[in-house]
């Protein structure tokens, strides 16, 4: 783990998405943060101790979804999966499945696996399942203005943790989407899902992948900034649920990070300051988590 001092900085951002707006002062107190995303070999040895069942391998609750067909409460999670050619971005539901039998141990779906990706964060993990990993270890999820501090690697009034391209002097220096979103990714930093954690430059602090690779929980419930500058912790304490969402009536709590599926062209978040609500019932192949211990 990496020591994150304590202090003030300027969470959020008034120049990009509007969930971020407005920018406004927080401050925390120090913390101790994990360097990488929780691995699949790290998430295998705590399923090893404990015999836990993440969400994705559970059949779902009739009573949570009353008006779900049968055969959609079967185990299951939701993968990425390309079409074959340009289909504008306007229907994410064109790219994404729900698909049975997809899991952490099979991130696309039954065929596939965590064969040689020891060290790629594990994906398919539900907000409960990170709180139980956290628990094991004797840890906690972030808050969002931990994980943004901590993002930020020192850093402020930059574009990005690093400075302000994207890719200075042409190197990628974090996992995203190259190429046309989301028929095809040129893999121009060398993977076109999950990494090996490492596989890019530490920040500031020496934390690994808090940009790209996967997005990461944070145990706040989502609300608008508005909330949070009232906050002085910077967290929203409240669920806040937004019925036009793809969530429905699902609490949902912040994800920070962004993945190895943002693109220029369609979702600009990876930047510290960018964040996303994200149902807790809900697991996808590019969702994955880190840990703290606060001081």
């Amino acid at each position: 783990m990496a020591w994150i001092p304590g202090g003030g900085f300027t969470m959020g951002s008034d120049h990009h998405y509007p969930e971020e707006a407005p920018a406004h002062r927080v401050t925390v107190a120090g913390f101790w943060i994990d360097r990488s995303p929780v691995t699949n070999a790290q998430f295998q040895k705590f399923v090893k101790a404990t015999g836990h069942t993440t969400v994705a391998e559970r059949p779902a609750d009739p009573a949570a979804y009353p008006d779900a067909l049968p055969e959609r409460l079967a185990p299951a999670s939701i993968v990425f999966v390309p079409p074959p050619g340009p289909i504008g971005t306007g229907d994410p539901y064109r790219w994404w499945q729900y698909l049975p039998g997809a899991n952490w141990r099979h991130p696309e779906g039954p065929g596939s696996s965590i064969k040689q990706r020891d060290h790629h964060p594990v994906v398919h993990v539900a907000h409960a399942d990170a709180v139980a990993y956290a628990a094991w270890a004797g840890k906690q999820l972030p808050s969002e203005a931990e994980w943004e501090r901590a993002a930020w690697g020192g850093v402020e009034g930059a574009e990005f943790a690093w400075g302000e391209e994207l890719h200075p002097g042409g190197r990628p220096m974090a996992n995203t989407f190259q190429g046309e979103f989301p028929h095809h990714n040129s893999r121009l930093d060398g993977w076109e899902r999950t990494s090996p954690v490492g596989s890019f430059p530490p920040n500031g602090y020496g934390l690994l992948d808090m940009i790209g690779n996967v997005w990461e929980w944070t145990d706040d419930w989502y609300a608008g900034h508005a909330a949070a500058a009232d906050d002085p912790g910077g967290c929203c304490r409240e669920a806040s649920i937004d019925a036009t969402s793809q969530h429905g009536t699902i609490p949902r709590k912040v994800v920070k990070g962004g993945s190895f599926l943002c693109a220029p062209s369609y979702c600009r978040r990876y930047r510290p300051a960018a964040r996303m609500a994200q149902g807790i019932d809900t697991s996808t192949c590019h969702m994955g988590f880190r840990c703290i211990v606060r001081s």
